[in-house]
């Protein structure tokens, strides 16, 4: 199952996972869109919002379990502070809630089996920031403590999670990000079948941190090592977003 599937990263790993010869449950919240691409790929539409429970309707779809979790789906609004409760709560609750809600479900029958892999879709903000975005980045700095938790609590137990931070790809969310002044800093952005590509190498590695962009793991030291001087640096990008 992929959250957020209807275009972008989410359409990539669908589209990925069925020529891998899964069955390939859809989600999106533009029914439209889950609808045109299941059809495409030969898979199951599962129109809705994502941050709700699906994974029994994903099972029902299927006739069985979900041996896949794709938590893609996610909401990126501009500000600080400044933004209004309804849009904390909203990036909150795609961003971190939907896949809590998620593993709740899961985790019972793939604790039973001993198999199952829950990838979560987090974005080099949840190791580094996003500039111009709080929610933003407090969410997926959240998402990837999240995948942390389940990893080193579940991973004995045959729960594989892989989490996939890639900075700039080509999708609507990322467009909108540059057009509202939000910066995903320095990398180029790829397409979005390299972070599909990525991920298919994360999980025949058995690799937890999935970068699409290698140079993020050096900016995530960079901030470890010197995180008063990476603080500088950064806030530079923002003095430049306000020039």
């Amino acid at each position: 199952m992929v959250t957020g599937a209807g275009r972008g990263i989410g359409a990539a790993l669908c589209r990925r996972f069925a020529a891998e010869g899964a069955r390939v449950v859809v989600n999106d919240r533009h029914e439209d869109r889950a609808r045109a691409l299941a059809a495409e790929i030969g898979g199951l539409a599962l129109p809705g919002d994502a941050a709700g429970s699906l994974v029994p309707a994903a099972r029902a779809l299927l006739g069985g379990p979900v041996d896949v979790y794709c938590a893609n789906a996610g909401v990126a609004t501009a500000g600080g502070p400044d933004v209004p409760d309804d849009g904390w709560s909203s990036a909150l609750d795609v961003n971190l809630m939907a896949h809590v809600r998620a593993a709740r479900d899961l985790l019972p029958d793939w604790l039973e089996r001993g198999s199952g892999r829950f990838v979560s879709v987090v974005s080099a903000a949840g190791l580094l920031t996003m500039v111009g975005s709080a929610p933003y980045a407090v969410s997926k700095h959240a998402a990837l403590a999240f995948a942390e938790w389940l990893s080193v609590t579940y991973r004995h137990r045959g729960v594989a999670v892989h989490a996939v931070c890639p900075r700039g790809v080509r999708t609507a969310m990322h467009a909108t990000a540059g057009s509202s002044g939000g910066l995903t800093l320095t990398s180029a952005p790829i397409g979005p079948e390299e972070v599909a590509q990525a991920l298919f190498d994360g999980m025949a590695e058995d690799r937890f941190l999935v970068l699409p962009h290698p140079e993020v793991a050096d900016h995530a030291r960079a901030r470890l090592a010197d995180h008063e001087g990476w603080l500088r640096e950064i806030n530079g990008y923002q003095r430049a977003r306000e020039s």
